[in-house]
């Protein structure tokens, strides 16, 4: 007898994740071979390719990998601003005892790794790699976590989400304030007409994708153009998206009842095609699907594999083929730098400000999670991939040196933390259920 199990959202959101997290290490490897292959010409001149549009009045042109990083990461931008807002109105963040725990895991996820950075770094030159290893890369974490099956509970996944959510609201606003030079605030006000037209209809509960399409590519463009990093526009345009519904349950039951009931004494055609009645019925069936779910919670849902399966993979696999030869220079010291404060500045950070919010009785640990599952995920929050990388191509932006010495150290920490996390956790939790 087949067993059809039935997934939460979460769980479904873990799965995607988790999956995304193995193609994330593929598209890796694939840079790395790639980059390090007879065909490492190929690999660059792909990249490199210009794309866009130029004239007299207006011009758009830029290599492949900056479509991708500005783009399509506006793309993966968007789905965060999605998910901070739903977690925040919502979610595990929306009550201050539910946020209060991952919160104090969050600050010391971030701070702690800056602050080693900082700490052991000595060279000037390097010194704005320091937001380099504030980020967790929830994809790569989650397909870790996955591994474990049952050995890690429910609620230590949501933990590792949540402080990971904060740890993207981090970043964020990190790449906004310290990440963008040279800003030209006249177009950042033109932007703001748009931002405000979609913030009220927004507010008013009032969604037109189309337009929410149209204007988020102007304000994105009008980023781009400013000198803010336009990945920013994605979030600012997705804490427009409304989450309400348009009708509640009663009205939507009840509505729903009657389109069952006309499709029920409809005429039954004996072609296969649908009558202009059942049409109907159906259009009518869509509309009011359409008004019962969220907007935001429909856009997050069509997204979400778009995101993990094609963007996250296509931006791994144009910023990992990092060159490893004898002519090619590292800076050891950034390497070793950012894989340590990855690795230590997120175990003792996570760690120590979630002991102390529980010793201050400020956060309440769950009950089936114990410190040294909480160790574990610290460990495992030091897999920075994703986020990291990109903050590298910002902070070291004119040195390819410098870029790939910091790509190197993401690396290198992230499977330490990856591999360590592992253990610790399987250790931790004892044996899977059912063993």
């Amino acid at each position: 007898m087949i067993k059809r199990i039935i997934l939460t959202p979460f769980q479904k959101f873990v799965k995607i994740e988790s999956l995304s997290g193995i193609l994330l290490f593929g598209a890796t490897l694939i840079a790395l071979f790639w980059a390090n292959s007879g065909f490492s010409e190929s690999y660059n001149s792909l990249w490199q390719y210009k794309i866009g549009i130029s004239s007299d009045a207006f011009q758009l042109t830029k290599p492949l990998s900056l479509w991708i990083n500005d783009g399509l990461m506006a793309l993966f931008f968007f789905l965060i601003g999605l998910e901070i807002k739903r977690e925040l109105l919502i979610g595990e963040l929306n009550e201050l005892r539910k946020a209060i725990f991952p919160l104090f895991a969050a600050l010391g996820g971030m701070l702690f790794p800056l602050a080693l950075f900082l700490f052991l770094n000595n060279q000037p030159q390097t010194a704005p790699g320091w937001g380099i290893p504030m980020a967790t890369d929830i994809a790569f974490s989650l397909a870790i976590l996955q591994l474990l099956g049952k050995r890690v509970p429910l609620s230590l996944k949501i933990f590792l989400t949540a402080f990971a959510i904060v740890d993207d609201l981090g970043a964020v606003l990190v790449i906004a304030i310290f990440y963008s030079g040279g800003v030209d605030w006249l177009l950042i006000l033109y932007s703001l007409i748009p931002l405000l037209v979609l913030s009220y209809l927004g507010f008013k509960g009032i969604y037109s994708k189309y337009l929410t399409v149209i204007l988020g590519f102007v304000i994105w463009l009008l980023f781009l153009k400013s000198g803010i990093h336009p990945t920013i526009a994605g979030v600012l345009v997705a804490f427009t998206v409304p989450i309400r519904q348009k009708i509640d349950m009663n009205y939507f039951k009840e509505n729903l009842s009657k389109i069952i009931e006309g499709i029920s004494r409809s005429n039954i055609e004996k072609v296969p095609v649908l009558s202009k009645e059942q049409i109907e019925h159906l259009d009518d069936l869509e509309d009011l699907t359409d008004k019962f779910t969220s907007p935001l919670q429909r856009l997050e849902h069509r997204l979400h594999g778009w995101v993990a399966y094609f963007i996250m993979p296509v931006f791994a696999l144009a910023n990992a083929g990092v060159v490893f030869s004898a002519n090619v220079d590292f800076d050891t010291s950034l390497m070793i730098n950012i894989a340590i404060a990855l690795f230590l500045g997120k175990l003792i950070g996570i760690t120590l400000m979630s002991w102390l919010g529980v010793k201050l009785k400020l956060a309440l640990l769950p009950d089936d999670i114990n410190f040294i599952q909480v160790a574990g995920i610290a460990i495992l929050a030091g897999v920075g991939f994703t986020m990291s990388i990109f903050i590298a191509n910002l902070a070291f932006s004119d040195n390819v040196i410098l870029i790939d010495s910091a790509k190197v150290g993401i690396l290198i920490g992230s499977v330490i933390s990856g591999l360590v996390g592992y253990l610790v956790l399987r250790w931790s939790g004892g044996k899977e259920k059912g063993q």
